[in-house]
């Protein structure tokens, strides 16, 4: 663990700054073409969480510099760590399942914006780093594993229920809109129950990755 907050609090607020803009223009913010709909995204609101535990850690961090610059920089671990499995799935799926789909599916649609790859690839990396540098190691506990899925499963739940009861969504995160459901790995009405085969496969691999930092923390992290 980095001990000096110095670079902690250079770190926190370089990536606070970095998560934030890419979000910000993700939204179309600099562009004079918001869209509220794509805050439906789960990279949009993984991201969400991004920036809010950047902007917590800036600022400890920034209070604990007016003590001494040197001392513990690992605030919020476990916190840290449920935000890093979430920003985790958003990187693998964005770009295991969906990145070579939209190239396909969507005419000119780029995946190397800076936007696109701030809130894809950029801030979920910096998440990481950030656990891997500055996180006390061995604070995990076996229960942050399903805390961890919360946000995700509550992301699934709420989409879902909302497709069924005839929500539209005019921004697809797949192919195009208008859709029921935003993505295609559960889309009810293109795939029928192959959707259940996903969505289990999704939380057995959130479940994973969870149990892959529990161990890497406890065994590894020293």
């Amino acid at each position: 663990m980095i001990r000096d907050r110095r670079i902690a609090f250079a770190y926190r607020a370089a990536s606070f700054a970095i998560a934030l803009v890419g979000f910000l223009m993700m939204l179309g913010v600099f562009h004079g073409g918001y869209s509220s709909e794509i805050l439906t995204s789960y990279t949009m609101q993984s991201n969400i969480l991004a920036i809010v535990l950047f902007g917590l850690l800036t600022v400890r961090t920034a209070k604990d510099m007016r003590e001494t610059r040197v001392g513990n920089t690992g605030h919020y671990t476990r916190l840290v760590m449920v935000v890093t499995i979430n920003l985790t799935l958003t990187f693998i799926v964005y770009w295991v399942l969906l990145a070579g789909r939209l190239t396909v599916l969507l005419e000119g649609y780029s995946l190397w914006t800076f936007e696109n790859l701030a809130v894809h690839g950029i801030t979920p990396l910096l998440c990481l780093v950030d656990y891997i540098l500055f996180s006390k190691p061995r604070q995990a506990k076996y229960r942050d594993v399903y805390y961890a899925c919360i946000f995700p499963a509550a992301y699934l739940a709420v989409t879902s229920l909302a497709g069924f009861m005839g929500h539209v969504y005019y921004y697809s995160f797949v192919d195009g809109g208008p859709v029921r459901f935003p993505y295609f790995f559960y889309d009810f009405d293109r795939i029928g129950s192959a959707a259940l085969a996903y969505i289990g496969a999704m939380c057995v691999f959130i479940l994973l990755v969870g149990h892959a930092f529990y161990l890497v923390d406890k065994k590894i992290r020293k």
